[in-house]
């Protein structure tokens, strides 16, 4: 431990949020790590969801059929090409004594998805794990998109192609959001209080200023607010402006 306390990740919190970028387009981010100590230190980086591990774990029953089960897997929701979702470079080389080296993540989802994530790993001297990061990022099919309904999905998915025609027409289509809306009155005396439930309205930007940033979409919230006994329902449609800043 005592070379390896002398290497600090630039990432606070061991996770790297991605954000959210548009199905079948990439996004990539930099971090560093910093080698404080006086030795040059050989290095490898691995992510999980390519490791031996990862393969034996996937011969198991998925945990969203196991209702007793909490999700605990650091790698989340994969593309369905084949192809890892996440990528990272270098993947090994040698730190310099007092110097930082950079690294890029790119994040590249082939289909919808708010699960997706893995683990990566920075591995000194062939055996030593120096840190582990986890990767999180989130691909829509269109730039607009409202959250904050109820879920309607599983966080473990199915490895069915979303490539084909089929289920890609299944993909243009507009997604329902159930809201459910629940108001108590203790006082019948007292007029009850309306329910409401706060919906988000974001929009993710295929141009980046850098793209070394995460692209985290501009978010407008959409209060939703329903007085007395009302059973009826409601469609409503959000329209949204984007104006792009100076």
């Amino acid at each position: 431990t005592g070379v390896a306390s002398m290497i600090t990740c630039s990432i606070e919190g061991d996770v790297l949020n991605m954000g959210y970028v548009l199905a079948r387009e990439s996004l990539s981010s930099s971090f560093k790590l910093q080698n404080d100590s006086s030795l040059p230190i050989k290095f490898w980086v691995k992510l999980e969801s390519l490791s031996s591990s990862r393969v034996e774990a996937r011969q198991q029953l998925p945990k969203f059929l196991d209702s007793s089960a909490q999700r605990t897997e650091v790698v989340g929701t994969q593309n369905h090409n084949g192809q890892s979702v996440f990528s990272v470079t270098p993947v090994e080389g040698l730190m310099f004594p007092g110097k930082a080296q950079d690294f890029t993540v790119t994040f590249s989802p082939d289909h919808e998805s708010l699960y997706f994530s893995d683990q990566l790993q920075v591995v000194l001297f062939e055996k030593k794990i120096s840190h582990q990061i986890l990767l999180r990022g989130a691909a829509r099919e269109h730039m607009m998109f409202v959250e904050g309904g109820d879920p309607l999905d599983v966080p473990v998915e199915t490895e069915i192609s979303a490539l084909d025609p089929e289920h890609r027409e299944e993909a243009e289509e507009p997604k329902p959001i159930l809201v459910t809306l629940d108001c108590v009155q203790f006082d019948s005396d007292t007029p009850a209080p309306p329910a409401t439930r706060e919906l988000q309205v974001g929009c993710i930007r295929t141009t980046q200023p850098s793209a070394k940033k995460p692209d985290h979409p501009l978010m407008v919230s959409a209060l939703l607010q329903v007085r007395g006994d009302v059973k009826e329902t409601y469609k409503i449609i959000f329209v949204a402006r984007v104006v792009t800043g100076p």
